[in-house]
């Protein structure tokens, strides 16, 4: 289910309770100008979510609590940066600093607390992705959305109040001690956290960030303090003296945001975030090479080529940069190229299984079936002990049985596969097209129907949905089918043009049966059937 649209024509709330009561799984992008949060579901409650570029205070709320010191937390931060890929939480877990079971209540308040911050964006888009996961590694949570959107509304109706004197979190203060002490009034523990940094140099975001108090609390407390007249506006923030910092701080953020668009499937946002990191430190290699997996993914391949060429100039070879590389040939038919790429990404980090499958496919787009079986072969020798093969894996090897002629083998291998990975789309596509090709269409299109649930934006999905109806005779299901796809590819072939036209030929629309004919003779000049359509076609015209 692929769920889009804007906040002004249907609220968070109102989506949220939507994925709630259907009990779908997957992610839900939410964006508001340049910031980006998401939320994600698993059978309709709520596991994890995050905004993009604001501070994660789960390891403040463990200092404040005193669960961990300073100095554990400086550590644990030293050993993150030298390995990306760990999650702080699986630092501190693994260090024996916190018992998983102390770590849920304080995930699961971080959680909250994104949401409630998501609430408050009014305007932007959302796109929900079915089935998509949080992160591997981040820790989660089960929340049940109902109470949570409670709370929210009620936080939207509060804050659209402090935000009259509060517009923004960029805006500086500067409380009265000395009044506030002398007037001996009662303080909530929010604003007594608060009132020493109300200096008149600190914004109430760098406020929020050293007491790891969250936006809205901070808000609220000096909304209190402004409105018994403790504290009073002193400007907006200044811009540190030191520039470098700002241009730094500047990429880092657009770069975050570049990624987490990304990996939303947000790729237009993406590729905007990238080229102003590259605006702001051209031979940033991160950028370049987002911008060249953009251009792959929008089918831009020499430009994705030019990029990764670039790339492996200006920063060194590079074992995902010449991988990436394989791909884009592979996508140019050039496989002594693909493979040329791959030897490099070999000599850089040898025996991965993945180079290995990528030259299997090769092998098979090539004919030779005794090379990808012996590469897919070698690729689960590389695999290590416990993994189980990817996606692809099977799909290859079916393939593979396929142009041997064994059918039997293709469909085990097939279902096999379906096995360990269910919700697989191109799995799903290819056990219908081994199903139809043995001649069983009721089987087929099962395959084909899931595959469609799965991932609603593959054309070749929707095509052979209508193939199947079309050799049934259901031609009014055909044609919607065949139009579905090609809304999503309108160049996917000469065969979906050909008998588009003789559904329309069938409805005595003439004028547009000869308009799709011409269409497949054009992609496909040697389509003697529709030349000879159009001849009788004109025969009988004239």
């Amino acid at each position: 289910m692929a769920i889009k649209g804007s906040l002004k024509e249907a609220s968070l709330a109102d989506v949220c309770q939507l994925l709630a009561l259907g009990q779908k799984t997957g992610c839900l992008s939410v964006t508001d100008r340049s910031n980006l949060g998401q939320i994600y579901f698993d059978q309709g409650r709520i596991t994890y979510a995050c905004v993009v570029n604001r501070r994660d205070r789960l390891a403040d709320l463990l200092v404040r609590d005193g669960i961990i010191t300073q100095d554990q937390l400086r550590s644990a931060l030293e050993q993150q940066s030298r390995n990306p890929d760990l999650r702080l939480a699986e630092i501190l877990v693994e260090r024996r600093l916190v018992r998983p079971e102390q770590l849920e209540g304080y995930v699961r308040r971080e959680v909250e607390e994104a949401v409630y911050h998501l609430f408050t964006w009014s305007q932007g888009t959302f796109f929900f992705e079915a089935n998509k996961r949080p992160p591997e590694g981040e820790p989660l949570t089960s929340i049940n959305p109902e109470g949570l959107l409670l709370e929210a509304a009620r936080r939207v109706d509060e804050w659209s109040l402090i935000a009259k004197k509060i517009p923004s979190l960029d805006l500086i203060f500067e409380a009265d001690q000395e009044r506030v002490r002398s007037a001996g009034v009662e303080l909530t523990p929010e604003q007594e956290r608060v009132l020493p940094l109300l200096d008149g140099t600190r914004t109430l975001r760098q406020i929020a960030d050293q007491t790891g108090l969250v936006e809205f609390d901070v808000g609220k407390a000096v909304f209190g303090l402004l409105q018994a007249g403790f504290a009073h506006r002193m400007g907006t923030r200044a811009l540190p003296v030191n520039g470098s910092r700002v241009k730094e701080a500047a990429v880092v953020e657009h770069r975050n945001l570049g990624v987490a668009f990304y990996r939303a499937g947000m790729m237009d946002e993406a590729a905007r975030e990238f080229r102003q990191v590259l605006e702001l430190q051209p031979d940033e290699p991160s950028a370049g090479f987002h911008l060249a997996l953009l251009a792959l993914r929008q089918g831009r391949e020499r430009e994705a080529v030019r990029r990764l060429k670039m790339l492996v100039e200006a920063s060194g070879r590079s074992y995902a940069a010449f991988v990436n590389l394989a791909f884009a040939f592979m996508r140019l038919g050039r496989p002594e190229d693909a493979l040329l790429a791959l030897h490099e990404a070999e000599a850089i980090r040898p025996a991965t299984p993945k180079v290995a499958l990528m030259r299997a496919a090769i092998h098979i787009a090539r004919g030779d079936t005794d090379g990808a079986t012996e590469t897919l072969a070698e690729y689960q020798l590389r695999l290590r002990p416990g993994d189980m093969p990817a996606a692809p894996f099977y799909h290859f090897a079916a393939l593979v049985a396929c142009l041997a002629g064994r059918l039997d083998m293709a469909q085990t291998t097939i279902e096999e596969g379906l096995t360990t990975h269910p919700e697989c789309a191109p799995l799903l596509l290819l056990a219908g097209a081994i199903a139809e090709r043995r001649g069983d269409l009721d089987r087929a299109a099962r395959y084909y129907e899931k595959a469609a649930e799965v991932d609603p934006s593959l054309p070749q999905v929707h095509k052979n949905l209508g193939d199947i109806a079309y050799r049934r005779g259901d031609h009014d299901i055909a044609f919607e089918c065949y139009h579905r796809a090609l809304e999503l590819d309108p160049r996917l072939g000469d065969d979906i043009y050909t008998k588009l036209g003789n559904l329309h030929f069938k409805r005595l629309d003439r004028e547009e049966a000869v308009r799709c004919w011409r269409i497949a003779l054009e992609i496909n000049p040697a389509n003697q059937v529709v030349r000879n359509n159009l001849e009788a076609v004109a025969h009988v015209a004239g």
